[in-house]
């Protein structure tokens, strides 16, 4: 049985994935006549093919029973994925590095602050919308073109894996 633990989302420990897109730490410069920061390129849309178009959306997401057992992980070959919480809640984010699908003892797991989004970069291997409030709202920054742009890959039943946010990790100095 393999338990993961989540630990807190930083840019650092979350580099190999993708973007944290977040305003902590970051540096900005003034616009509109100085009275607004802008927190330039925090994170870039990634897209395969010319014809692609970024897209906008929002996913509305139901909390699931935790500790949760993880039967898949799903990636996206074609284009990176970004999830930006509106409601300021904490979201859980389960992933593994791109290339072949992930073996249980790659899995890793973070935990947003509730002000910090992510971009996954293209291929990266993660488990869908995992929000800790009861229902959340997400806006979604992703691709939309021709071709399958969403591979799944499920887990025998034998292998037991678990997600327990319960179990948090002490944040890295």
């Amino acid at each position: 049985m393999y338990l993961i633990k989540p630990q807190p989302l930083t840019q650092a420990d979350f580099a190999d994935f993708g973007d944290v897109i977040e305003t902590a730490d970051r540096s900005f410069f003034m616009i509109n006549n100085n009275n607004t920061q802008r927190y330039h390129r925090l994170s870039s849309v990634e897209l395969s093919d010319p014809e692609d178009r970024a897209i906008i959306s929002i996913f509305r997401a139901q909390k699931l029973q935790m500790p949760l057992q993880i039967k898949m992980m799903e990636r996206h070959p074609k284009g990176s994925q970004a999830f930006i919480p509106l409601k300021q809640n904490a979201f859980l984010i389960l992933v593994a590095p791109a290339g072949e699908p992930p073996q249980p003892e790659q899995l890793q797991a973070f935990i947003s602050n509730g002000q910090q989004g992510i971009n996954y970069h293209r291929g990266v291997w993660h488990h869908p919308i995992l929000c800790c409030a009861t229902q959340d709202d997400f806006l979604i920054v992703d691709r939309e073109g021709l071709g399958n742009n969403c591979d799944e890959h499920f887990y025998p039943e034998q292998i037991m894996i678990f997600l327990d946010p319960d179990q948090q990790l002490a944040p890295s100095n």
